[in-house]
């Protein structure tokens, strides 16, 4: 994966239940091939993966880029094991939901969405912005 010449999976997809998976194979994958651009790995969104799967983002690097997908499939589900479904739910929530916590940060986000598209004030969330920013999300509606 060269995130110089795409963008990596939504953060919405998910592997074995769980959000995020998915971009961070493709952020690993880029990290190996020193193809990041702009994308950093691993950022704060992965480091909460990377907990909750109790590996580290050399570890799951690693194994993201020496194996396929099924095979990276069971090795998470093997991870994910001890997590309940509830504990995975939660974990998608504080994923999905996230938002800037201070005012710094939420100047931050203004200006990237700004610049985006001024009119997208229902923009509140990082996995937001990041759909946004990568042209996933929709235009708003007049």
């Amino acid at each position: 994966m060269d995130l110089t010449l795409s963008f990596p999976t939504s953060p919405r997809e998910r592997m074995c239940g769980i959000v995020h998976i998915p971009r961070m194979i493709d952020k690993a994958r880029a990290f190996r091939k020193n193809a990041m651009g702009e994308y950093i790995y691993p950022c704060p969104l992965d480091k909460m993966i990377l907990n909750f799967l109790r590996t580290d983002p050399v570890e799951f690097c690693q194994y993201v880029v020496d194996h396929d997908r099924g095979q990276i499939e069971g090795w998470v589900a093997e991870k994910s094991m001890a997590r309940s479904e509830s504990e995975k739910e939660f974990l998608n929530r504080q994923i999905l939901e996230r938002a800037p916590d201070s005012e710094d940060r939420w100047k931050y986000f203004y200006e990237i969405r700004d610049k985006i598209d001024p009119s997208r004030t229902d923009i509140t969330t990082w996995v937001d912005l990041i759909d946004l920013e990568e042209g996933r999300l929709q235009p708003k509606a007049s």
